[in-house]
């Protein structure tokens, strides 16, 4: 079985000697689920268990474990390659879309021109010559100054200038012209992709931070509703192995055992999370202001060209006579008419869509807000509840001198150094007392 990543990205940052306790509030994830990954991963990545005289069990990992797992799985290391491929190819289809804006607009400015070059050479012929010198060669020029005004965006000085003066103004990456036109199109991902897990992450932090043991009130910051009953902390109980407590009041507390329990300190303000869980509005595009009305006017230009081309193309036999990229224009017509209507079409619909999302968003932000406030002026009877909590947290850190057992050493060699210490502390005690 492969290794789950958030458990392996876990053991990293909390300096590879864990609790089941530290992995599942550090990744957010369910006590049996990270007891399961962490013994999987024990066993996979030369890992050793340390038992405490009280019972609770601490995972130690060499720090080269992930070198271990690379070594034994391919599957990682297809893993590792794939990611720099996709990366790639993902960049591929992000520029394909503005590739093929550019090359239809292209493409169809030299099949109206072609047209409309031939139409005048038969009507000059027609009328007898008199013009020939002419020609339509002012059609050749607009081409030639379409394409050098579209092609100086792609100017690689001149984007890089551009983004040097506006990293300097807002100090974040600069997309080119190019991915602009994907993220016009798509935009740039769910801004709350991973919110599902930052909020279980932070839930975990917030019972380590208060000692394995909290109100109600102190989680309702992170979930997207509450009630009256508390129904929202039951999957927290459920995730956390949790168990509720009724004050003398009546009020009920909450306290986690095996969160608790810690291999290695840590100050409640370095695990304390910020004080509410907040979303992140839906952007309809990370791009320039400037580089997104190009990418809109190129789609109104590329729907007028389509529509001026299919005027030209009414008589059927033109483009038979002209063959070459007439012909071909005009075997793709529908394609490059539908590619300009979606092109316009779908940034609208995703618009209006991200204008009826954001609000529902500002909703849930400002509740989890006015949540956290109470929390920070509570009342008195929110006090009471707090304080009586407090009776249930601990923080019990396993240390080196509370290890019974471990599976590094001999079973012999660690009842002799048990002894050994035994010994060694009789005799302190001895020398205190006399």
């Amino acid at each position: 079985m492969t290794p789950n990543p958030k458990i392996v990205n876990s053991v990293e940052k909390l300096d590879y000697r864990v609790t089941v306790g530290d992995v599942a509030a550090q990744a957010g994830l369910e006590l049996n689920f990270a007891q399961q990954g962490l013994l999987a991963l024990a066993s996979e990545a030369g890992g050793h268990l340390q038992v405490a005289e009280s019972g609770d069990v601490v995972y130690l990992f060499p720090q080269n474990f992930r070198s271990i797992l690379r070594n034994k799985y391919w599957q990682l290391r297809w893993q590792k390659t794939w990611e720099k491929v996709w990366r790639v190819l993902f960049y591929l289809i992000r520029i394909s879309f503005g590739i093929v804006l550019i090359a239809s607009i292209v493409l169809m400015v030299v099949a109206i021109a072609a047209i409309i070059i031939a139409m005048n050479s038969s009507s000059d012929d027609r009328e007898g010559g008199g013009n020939r010198g002419y020609r339509g060669g002012g059609f050749y020029f607009i081409p030639r100054f379409w394409l050098g005004d579209i092609f100086w965006w792609f100017d690689p000085g001149y984007n890089r200038r551009r983004r040097q003066r506006r990293s300097q103004a807002k100090g974040s990456y600069q997309m080119n012209f190019l991915e602009s036109v994907f993220s016009f199109l798509f935009g740039d991902g769910d801004p709350n992709g991973e919110l599902e897990e930052d909020r279980w992450q932070a839930i975990g932090a917030v019972i380590r931070s208060h000692k394995g043991a909290v109100v109600g009130e102190q989680i309702a910051p992170y979930v997207d509703a509450t009630d009256q009953y508390e129904d929202y902390m039951l999957p927290v109980l459920s995730r956390f192995n949790g168990y509720p407590e009724v004050s003398p009041q009546g009020e009920i507390v909450y306290y986690f055992p095996e969160l608790q329990v810690m291999a290695n300190r840590r100050s409640s303000e370095s695990l304390a999370p910020k004080g509410y869980l907040q979303e992140n509005l839906w952007r309809f595009s990370q791009a320039s202001s400037g580089q997104i009305t190009l990418a809109a006017g190129l789609g109104a230009v590329n729907i007028v060209l389509a529509l001026v081309l299919g005027t030209l193309l009414r008589d059927g036999t033109i483009a038979a006579q002209l063959g070459g990229v007439v012909a071909f224009a005009a075997s793709i017509f529908w394609l490059l008419l539908g590619y300009g209507i979606l092109y316009l079409l779908i940034p609208l619909v995703r618009y209006f869509w991200i204008q009826g999302r954001n609000p529902k968003i500002v909703q849930r932000n400002q509740a989890r807000e006015q949540r956290a406030i109470a929390l920070r002026q509570p009342d008195l009877s929110l006090s009471q509840k707090i304080a009586y909590a407090k009776q249930f947290g601990r923080q019990k850190v396993i240390g080196d001198r509370d290890i019974a057992y471990t599976t590094e050493d001999d079973l012999l060699d660690q009842n002799l150094k048990n002894v050994d210490r035994l010994d060694s502390e009789w005799q302190k005690r001895l020398e205190s007392d006399s």
